[in-house]
């Protein structure tokens, strides 16, 4: 009777184990882990430069935000990128770079008067974007996306800045990437 008992509790293990197994195959067959709701018909993508029009300007933010738009796109689809006729066109500017302090810290006096020194720094990129679904073209879309980074102002800024601007970077791509490939 205890072998039986065994043998029983086996067998509705292993029920247990195939079940959970063929709804995670089943699962996995409906759901893309990678999020990406783009539609089978879309092969190719053409990201073009994105100009630094900003006043202020960093040389090389042009370069850096429209390779790094690229290796997005180019390394989390299966788009491919095109030259002629892309099934997804995305191009745009930056339209703002910016760093002002956030916070005020105390104030030194000198014969020239009160000097107040800020404790932390926000660098703000804005960048203007247009997008072309060639697919589905209700899809298409021209957004304005800005984020910031904040740091303590005793930090050299020419040590630190083009971490923060990867930082911003990241996280503008980011929801670029969401709103065109994510389409939640």
């Amino acid at each position: 009777m205890v072998r039986s008992q065994k043998s029983k509790a086996r067998i509705q293990k292993r029920i247990v184990f195939f079940s959970l197994f063929s709804l995670l195959l089943i699962l996995t067959n409906c759901y893309s882990f990678s999020g990406s709701s783009l539609s089978p018909e879309m092969k190719t993508v053409k990201i073009n430069t994105f100009p630094n029009n900003a006043a202020n300007n960093l040389p090389s933010l042009s370069q850096d935000f429209t390779v790094a738009l690229q290796n997005r796109f180019l390394q989390r689809t299966t788009l491919k990128g095109a030259v002629d006729k892309p099934d997804l066109l995305i191009e745009g500017e930056i339209t703002d770079y910016n760093i002002t302090p956030t916070s005020v810290g105390a104030a030194t006096t000198t014969n020239t008067g009160n000097i107040v020194q800020a404790q932390q720094n926000k660098l703000t990129i804005t960048v203007k974007v247009h997008y072309e679904n060639n697919i589905d073209p209700k899809l298409s879309f021209d957004k304005t996306y800005s984020d910031e980074a904040v740091f303590n102002s005793d930090l050299d800024l020419n040590t630190i800045e083009t971490a923060q601007v990867k930082i911003v970077n990241e996280r503008i791509i980011n929801k670029i990437f969401n709103d065109i490939v994510a389409n939640w």
